[in-house]
C-alpha cells in the first residue's frame, strides 16, 4: 500500500521546519526549572510547531493570498520561538552552543519563508493545492 502525500510535504522550508520544531523539543525537554516556568516552555514548543503548521495550512488553501498570509504568520512564530530561546538562554536554562546552533538554523527558515513569500509574490510559483 502507497503512502498519501501531501503537497506542503514537498516543501524544503516545512521540512526544515519539522527539524527544528523537533530540534526546539528536544532542548527543552533537557530544560530543568521549577514547575511555574512550564507554560514558557510550552509556549516556545507550540511557536516552534506553528511555523511548520501554518506553512502546511496555507499550502493546503485555495488562493496564493491565504498562502502568503500563513507563510507570514509562520514567520512570525519562528521570531516568537527564537525570543523565547534568547530569554531561555539569558536565564541559563540553555547554553550559548545551544542558542547559536538554533539561530543559525532559524535564519535558514527565515531566508526560505521570505523567498517562498517573494515568489508567490512574483508569480514564479504555483501556491495552492488544487
Amino acid at each position: 500500500m502507497q503512502e498519501a502525500k501531501f503537497s506542503f510535504e514537498d516543501l524544503e522550508v516545512w521540512k526544515k521546519a519539522v527539524e527544528f520544531a523537533s530540534n526546539v523539543i528536544r532542548l527543552t525537554e533537557k530544560i530543568e526549572t521549577d514547575r511555574k516556568h512550564y507554560r514558557l516552555i510550552e509556549n516556545c514548543e507550540s511557536a516552534a510547531s506553528s511555523i511548520a503548521a501554518n506553512i502546511a495550512e496555507g499550502k493546503g488553501r485555495y488562493s496564493k493570498k491565504e498562502f502568503v498570509h500563513f507563510l507570514y504568520i509562520a514567520r512570525g512564530s519562528l521570531y516568537e520561538s527564537i525570543t523565547q530561546l534568547i530569554i531561555f538562554h539569558k536565564n541559563e536554562w540553555i547554553s550559548m552552543e545551544d542558542i547559536q546552533r538554533i539561530k543559525i538554523d532559524g535564519g535558514v527558515i527565515g531566508k526560505m519563508i521570505s523567498s517562498l513569500i517573494n515568489s508567490i509574490k512574483e508569480g514564479n510559483l504555483i501556491a495552492c493545492s488544487p
